[in-house]
């Protein structure tokens, strides 16, 4: 169990956007939804096994607070305790306690109905992705030498140009740059759209797991991440600067 909290704390607050998660299990399947406050980013994930603990719907608030306890070194040991609480709907609370049992502190579930309420808005039709590629380390640096050149955009468009999926930056008036991200590419991206600089660099810049970016004409661009643990959606709408 405390892998997979660990595995949604690194992938949803970690980023920097992200204060609270619902999670949804079953027999069959465990999923994972969460939206920042200013909507420019949705996730949805899933585990690749159902986690039996999971199963109901709760809401996981304050996921900073869960983070620190997490990682307490009084609950870094195998023999360390984690254990459930439910209630009707499922997890209610987690209790952490350490090897010697002197030091105990509790985690509360948000109710279903409440955290229902707050990530209603989560929805996702589909795409048809324009162009898709699986960004290299060099790549994903050389975003980051681009965004601290031009620390004063927010955001960035993303075109295609002979086969190359480029990113741009500022106002060629002012001041502005542009890299190749990715080279022989299929599809073509036109209408260029702005994407937010601050999330995309976070969540490439997560460690381990394969990533995936995907860009749509219609206004639309995904990240996927493969945690080992789960398979994490980031989607994104196209924004106005």
């Amino acid at each position: 169990m405390k892998d997979y909290l660990l595995d949604i704390v690194k992938h949803t607050h970690a980023l920097g956007f992200i204060e609270s998660a619902k999670v949804t299990g079953t027999d069959t399947e465990t999923k994972v939804e969460a939206v920042s406050e200013d909507r420019a980013v949705m996730i949805k994930a899933h585990f690749h096994k159902p986690v039996a603990d999971f199963v109901g719907t709760v809401g996981m608030p304050n996921l900073g607070n869960l983070n620190t306890i997490l990682n307490i070194p009084e609950y870094a040991e195998d023999n360390a305790k984690l254990t459930i609480t439910r209630s009707d709907t499922g997890p209610s609370n987690i209790r952490f306690e350490n090897v010697t049992g002197d030091f105990k502190i509790d985690y509360r579930f948000m109710k279903a109905e409440i955290v229902t309420e707050m990530i209603k808005s989560i929805t996702f039709k589909g795409a048809k992705w324009g162009v898709e590629t699986a960004p290299t380390v060099a790549a994903i640096n050389r975003l980051k030498f681009m965004a601290s050149a031009n620390n004063h955009e927010t955001m960035f468009v993303a075109k295609t140009e002979d086969d190359n999926l480029k990113f741009y930056f500022g106002d060629p008036s002012t001041h502005a740059g542009d890299f190749v991200f990715a080279h022989n590419v299929d599809g073509v991206l036109t209408k260029g759209w702005n994407w937010p600089v601050a999330a995309f660099i976070s969540i490439l810049s997560l460690e381990g797991g394969d990533k995936m970016v995907r860009f749509s004409d219609e206004g639309a661009a995904e990240i996927t991440v493969d945690s080992g643990l789960g398979l994490y959606h980031y989607y994104m709408p196209a924004q106005r600067k």
